[in-house]
């Protein structure tokens, strides 16, 4: 089986040395539960692009709640708690999530598709030449910076460069890159510091590409709300509609007794703060939308009198 972002991880975790001999058998059980999601999302359907969403929201949160919780919450050790930030089994859940729901969505209204969906793709920064006024560098020493997202819908895109008008091959350089047309990031606990770098990423997407559009997606709000009118990010989105459980609280899961202590409290926590189909519904709309622009022809500009 291949493997996304997320099976990635609980592969490596299974690979660890430092995963408690206790833990081991409950990451391959993992996987195995990984396996069967994976394989009931992927065969998804539905009659229309809502109730599609509805079904694979739902089979996301009863997956999601049993990593969180049956896996992670409730293991013995305090391994896998304590180092969610570097093993990322957690948050790697919505990062392969995503980007299958989104291509079977587009998939149910657009047949031809001329764009790729990825997790973690490689997409166009910019440009740059590394050559002197006398250099002798092929193509001007042409090199493109790319930057990796948490998901993109991009187009491939070749560039050629050289100092010769008809290109010749022996004096051209031709390089292969992904222009990035939506692009977004993913946050368990969107903070303030994340969302001032998530702004500087969403300027920097911008000027790479002048019609591309940002998002920022987060499972839980860590901040007080601030207007992403003011910066280059499109909309930010709470997939869960809540705010993170106060640090006083969090301190009492670092050991397994306070852990056991407070689960039916955590686990009150997730259900009522279940993944918001709706969150996910606008998100697709907003993709949506951006597919369906069509390039402006006079005589309809002029029938409706505004474009």
């Amino acid at each position: 089986m291949n493997y996304g972002v997320h099976g990635e991880k609980l592969v490596s975790a299974l690979a660890n040395e430092k995963l408690p001999v206790e833990d081991k058998p409950r990451i391959e059980l993992a996987i195995e539960s990984y396996c069967s999601w994976i394989s009931v999302i992927n065969d998804s359907i539905a009659d229309d692009i809502p109730e599609l969403v509805e079904k694979m929201v739902k089979e996301l949160n009863t997956y999601k709640r049993y990593i969180d919780l049956d896996l992670i919450f409730d293991s013995p050790n305090d391994f896998l708690y304590r180092q969610k930030g570097q093993l990322k089994l957690d948050n790697t859940v919505i990062e392969e999530f995503v980007p299958i729901l989104v291509k079977k969505c587009i998939a149910m209204k657009y047949t031809d598709q001329t764009w790729s969906i990825a997790p973690q793709t490689a997409t166009y920064s910019s440009v740059y030449f590394n050559t002197s006024i006398n250099g002798s560098v092929i193509g001007g020493g042409m090199t493109i910076k790319t930057k990796d997202q948490d998901f993109a819908l991009t187009r491939k895109l070749f560039i050629r460069s050289s100092y010769q008008e008809d290109f010749l091959p022996d004096e051209t350089v031709t390089i292969s890159t992904n222009l990035g047309f939506v692009l977004a990031e993913m946050k368990t606990n969107l903070d303030k510091t994340m969302f001032q770098e998530a702004s500087a990423t969403a300027h920097d997407v911008k000027l790479a590409v002048t019609g591309a559009k940002y998002f920022l997606l987060c499972d839980y709000l860590d901040m007080t709300p601030i207007s992403s009118a003011t910066t280059d990010i499109d909309e930010v989105l709470i997939l869960r509609k809540a705010k993170r459980i106060n640090s006083n609280v969090r301190a009492k899961y670092s050991t397994f007794h306070g852990r056991q202590v407070a689960r039916e409290g955590y686990a009150q926590y997730l259900d009522n703060n279940p993944y918001s189909v709706d969150v996910f519904q606008r998100f697709i709309d907003h993709i949506l939308a951006l597919l369906s622009n069509e390039t402006l022809v006079e005589e309809d500009v002029l029938k409706f009198g505004h474009f």
